[in-house]
This record gives C-alpha cells, structure tokens and sequence, in this order.
C-alpha cells in the first residue's frame, strides 16, 4: 500500500508539472495572425463574458487510469514470490 501511495502522490505532482509546462510553452511559441482577426473584427460587443468552470473530472479520469494501470500488472504476471 505504501508503493501505492508514493506512485499516486508522485503521479499528481508529475501530471501537474507536465501540464504547467505545456500551458507555458504552448503560450511560449504562440504566434497569434493579426491581419486574420483585424479583418474578423466586425460588429464586437463593448462587454466581455466570460464563461466556464473548471472541473476536477478530467484529473479523476486520470487518476482512475493511472490506478488501473499500476495494477493491471498483477493480472498478468504470476508471482514468483511463493
């Protein structure tokens, strides 16, 4: 059980710091088209909405993937350990 939950806290840390690195990067190497979206302007609002809500579902579905995988394993492969 202790490998388990050194896996699980190291697996959260690790999903955390690869998706930091690849909003900052992503935002990094943007190279927004100027022209494109002067010429979409339009008839734009003065007010701005924002809409959305974060969710912790796609970081469960991760976590339950992550746990089936590191058991699955066990399924598998025979123990030798007898």
């Amino acid at each position: 059980m202790k490998k388990y939950i050194v896996f699980s806290i190291s697996f959260i840390i690790l999903l955390v710091v690869f998706q930091f690195l690849s909003g900052y990067l992503m935002t990094l190497f943007y190279k927004p088209d100027m022209t494109n979206a002067w010429n979409q302007f339009g008839n734009l609002s003065n007010t701005v909405e924002i809409k959305g809500s974060t969710s912790l579902l796609p970081l469960i579905l991760t976590f339950l993937a992550a746990t089936m995988a590191y058991f699955s394993p066990r399924l598998f492969v025979k123990n030798n350990n007898k």
